[in-house]
């Protein structure tokens, strides 16, 4: 596999490139998943029947600190893969480790969020509103899940074999995938979460 030397290890085959080109046509298709969940959940915000509604469910404390680590890890991530293209396997895993750990500490508070509701009287059955609520919230809490696995897997391959143009490449996709779950969040931050407590 021939590597091109001008460009970063993570793109420096054509099989690189076009698997960085294939994600982003992934992430264009999970742009589509939370676009239709948005929709559905501006359709469906007003319709919280005898249940409770966002300015009665969120409080603005667990918000904020979801979003500082969600944020936090975003920073962490861009120094891990800063530290595995100057060469520092060593640095690149403690940031991932550091991403990790800020993105269970989120899906701990966001547990802890859906406990709350639930005792506030919010179900999936309770009305429209709570239903496309946990939906939004859960499918997104769903993808950080799958990021920690992914993340941890990355390091144990970074751990055993280096950094190589494939162990890179899979770190550059993660990374990708990573931010995409911040942007998505803030989304969520805005037009859920602040405009709900409006």
């Amino acid at each position: 596999m021939k590597t091109d030397p001008s460009l970063p290890l993570e793109y420096g085959t054509e099989q690189n490139r076009l698997n960085i080109f294939g994600f982003w046509i992934f992430l264009g298709a999970e742009i589509s998943l939370f676009g239709t969940l948005f929709a559905s959940y501006f359709t469906l915000v007003n319709r919280t029947g005898s249940g409770p509604t966002g300015a009665e469910l969120f409080e603005i404390a667990p918000v904020i600190i979801e979003t500082i680590l969600l944020l936090a890890s975003s920073f962490t991530i861009g120094l891990g893969i800063h530290a595995m293209r100057i060469g520092r396997p060593k640095a690149m895993i403690t940031f991932f480790l550091i991403t990790l750990l800020l993105g269970l500490g989120f899906l701990g508070v966001e547990i802890y969020d859906f406990f709350v509701y639930v005792h506030e009287g919010a179900s999936l059955q309770t009305s429209g509103f709570t239903a496309i609520l946990f939906t939004t919230l859960g499918i997104h809490g769903a993808h950080v899940a799958i990021g920690l696995a992914w993340g941890l897997f990355i390091i144990l391959q970074i751990k055993k074999h280096g950094l190589t143009p494939a162990t890179t490449n899979k770190a550059f996709i993660f990374s990708l995938y990573w931010h995409f779950l911040d942007v998505v969040w803030i989304f969520i931050f805005s037009f859920v979460f602040l405009k709900g407590m409006m």
